[in-house]
């Protein structure tokens, strides 16, 4: 690789950014262009940003306070299209997995791998090729296979369940829409499939119906 590759760290603890940026220093093509603490900071940092100014990669922490890599990811795909991503994070739950990679992460990489790991994974995903260890593969297929059997289960998606709890909470159409960082358009799509799987007629139902099935938790 011959040009330079601008990326942003994003993650919540210090230290961690220091060392993720003497790693990058190892290869000279990747200069750290910026860095964030949480997914809220780093989607307010980009929004700042010219077009001509945006990184070519984000090496994004899946747990943070405030907004998680996940939904920072699905964030910024949403106003950054084409956006390069690569997660990294101790954690290899297998629902976890999922929800990186269905946001939009190119990369879901541990932070158990060397310095070379690293550097070929970013290679890789600036060209635009998945890279994932073997335990990050089997943890993507276990987590799809489970989702696949709870959607068979409920007949619902794991989004329209979302939406189903927060209209039992009340929430509007935008407030829904905020909160899932999804538009109001594609709330109102979810709420459509919801009365139409359920074979509801309004959101009251809808409410109850989530009640019933014990989906919702009740606050103390």
């Amino acid at each position: 690789m011959s040009e330079k590759v601008n990326v942003m760290i994003v993650d919540d603890h210090d230290m961690v950014r220091m060392g993720l940026k003497t790693y990058l220093m190892l290869e000279p093509t990747f200069h750290v262009m910026g860095e964030a603490s949480n997914g809220q900071d780093v989607l307010d940092r980009l929004r700042k940003l010219d077009k001509s100014e945006l990184p070519d990669l984000i090496l994004m922490d899946l747990m943070m306070p405030v907004m998680n890599g996940a939904e920072a990811t699905q964030a910024i795909m949403t106003e950054f299209p084409g956006m390069k991503i690569v997660m990294l994070t101790s954690f290899l739950e297998d629902d976890l997995v999922v929800q990186a990679i269905e946001a939009g992460a190119v990369s879901y990489v541990l932070k158990t791998v060397s310095a070379e790991e690293l550097i070929y994974a970013l290679q890789g995903a600036y060209r635009g090729m998945p890279v994932m260890t073997g335990d990050v593969s089997q943890a993507l297929t276990r987590g799809i296979r489970q989702r696949t059997a709870r959607e068979n289960e409920s007949g619902l998606t794991e989004r329209e369940k979302e939406v189903l709890l927060l209209i039992a909470e009340g929430k509007t159409n935008k407030d829904i829409g905020e909160e899932l960082h999804i538009s109001i358009k594609t709330v109102k799509t979810h709420v459509s499939n919801l009365l139409m799987k359920c074979e509801l007629d309004d959101r009251t139902q809808l409410a109850i119906y989530a009640h019933r099935q014990g989906w919702v938790k009740n606050k103390s």
